[in-house]
């Protein structure tokens, strides 16, 4: 059954289009072009995700996000801002939005976003379906690895001293944000655990964005907002990609880490969090530090408590487990009855190395449940082509001709390269890529 989408925009065309573009994509599209037209539509049938505009010919988006919360608790609002509202964007969240996308809304943005905001809908409606099939075969999975053991055993311990910074590093796919929600659960989930992407932040924002603003701070600041580090008072402030942040901007962080204060942009009263500062980068900062894009002090700061989560292919005794306990969430997620490996997957997942840890491995799992069809899954997508050996050289592969460049350089050589590849389809792109969607277009503005 395809799922219900109400849009609330004023503005006609744009709506129309975006109706007709959701419609293709499979959406049942409701229109309304005010909170009028939006509680007539609501009265009709409840949607399963709405999308609104925060600026309506009778009211403000944002006041009436309260009332559709209450109504409709379980259906994912996605709030449209102006361009740079940052501080609406994190309003609508701390009143229950589930997202925000900032104007001109970008279709391929909405699409993506209403598609994920549906599938985990459905996720959990078929966790709820799939329970009692799944019974006993749904278990918290143990690592045997003995590095990623140890792991878990120093989170436990970190997790007895809740103000001090945590450094969470390893390749990306590893699994960083998993272990850094595992704090959290360990520290009893008391206060929220506010996840923030460095990288997806703007530049130009991002002060705004951690630690708020006060009302005239720059233009549209109409009133002061918190930031993301006030929402995270009690709880844990999880800075994804730290090494991304700008240099402008660490010393302000430092200074919070050492005294717990800090002002909004614009501000000159000192403000308190007791947010828990965890921090994740797949990058050598200790590198960052010698060539001067990361200050030594704040790196020696954040590291006070540092775990490195092992790649993969060096957990080798992990594999089969974790695969076995993904494959049972994305039957369940899939709506598919349980299936297991054939003896040939199993050899096949115990050979391959993995170049993108455990969202590879998710990935090939979810792809191989869709395009294989047999009583077990075969994992065929893991056995090298023809007789290749490790030194094969794809004739299709990446080339950068020329002298030496940087790895700045060949990155953003590289994404043009992939892009093309795909014919310009971007989403495709930043998943092949294993990007943020926000972070790929971040990366081809560079290039």
């Amino acid at each position: 059954m395809s799922t219900h989408l109400l849009l609330v925009d004023d503005d006609r065309t744009f709506a129309s289009l975006a109706a007709t573009v959701l419609r293709h994509e499979g959406f049942r599209v409701t229109l309304a072009h005010s909170l009028h037209d939006a509680r007539a539509a609501l009265a009709r049938q409840a949607p399963e995700v709405v999308v609104l505009d925060r600026r309506l010919p009778d009211g403000d988006g944002i006041d009436f996000l309260p009332e559709l919360r209450a109504q409709f608790p379980d259906t994912a609002v996605m709030m449209v801002t102006a361009h740079g509202d940052i501080a609406s964007a994190v309003d609508a969240i701390k009143q229950g939005a589930r997202d925000y996308l900032s104007k001109p809304v970008e279709l391929d943005d909405l699409v993506l976003r209403a598609r994920r905001a549906a599938q985990d809908l459905q996720l959990h409606e078929r966790l709820r379906q799939a329970e009692s099939e799944l019974g006993g075969r749904r278990r918290l999975l143990r690592p045997r690895a003995p590095a990623m053991v140890e792991a878990l055993q120093m989170i436990e311990r970190i997790a007895t001293a809740p103000r001090s910074p945590v450094l969470i590093t390893g390749e990306t796919g590893a699994g960083k944000e998993v272990l850094a929600r595992h704090l959290h659960n360990v520290q009893g989930g008391q206060g929220p655990f506010v996840h923030v992407n460095c990288a997806a932040l703007p530049s130009a924002l991002v002060e705004s964005e951690l630690f708020g603003h006060e009302r005239g701070a720059f233009t549209d600041a109409r009133a002061a907002r918190r930031g993301l580090v006030e929402v995270a008072d009690g709880g844990i402030l999880f800075l994804d990609e730290i090494g991304e942040l700008p240099l402008s901007l660490q010393a302000k962080l430092l200074t919070f880490l050492d005294q717990g204060a800090f002002r909004r942009l614009g501000g000159t009263t000192e403000l308190t969090s007791n947010a828990r500062v965890v921090t994740a980068t797949n990058r050598d900062l200790t590198r960052e530090v010698a060539e001067g894009r990361f200050r030594e002090d704040l790196y020696f700061r954040l590291s006070v408590f540092r775990v490195e989560i092992p790649p993969l292919r060096e957990r080798r005794e992990d594999v089969l487990p974790l695969a076995e306990s993904l494959l049972v969430e994305l039957c369940a997620e899939l709506g598919r009855r349980p299936v297991d490996f054939s003896s040939a997957a199993k050899a096949r997942l115990e050979r391959y190395r993995f170049p993108g840890n455990v969202r590879e491995l998710r990935n090939v799992l979810e792809r191989a449940l869709v395009l294989e069809s047999g009583p077990a899954l075969e994992l065929q997508a893991l056995e090298p082509r023809g007789n290749q050996g490790p030194a094969a050289v794809d004739p299709d592969a990446f080339v950068v001709s020329g002298g030496p460049r940087t790895l700045d350089e060949v990155e953003r050589l590289y994404v043009k390269h992939v892009l093309g590849r795909l014919e310009g389809r971007r989403m495709e792109a930043a998943k092949a890529l294993g990007l943020s969607y926000p972070t790929f277009l971040r990366k081809l503005e560079e290039s």
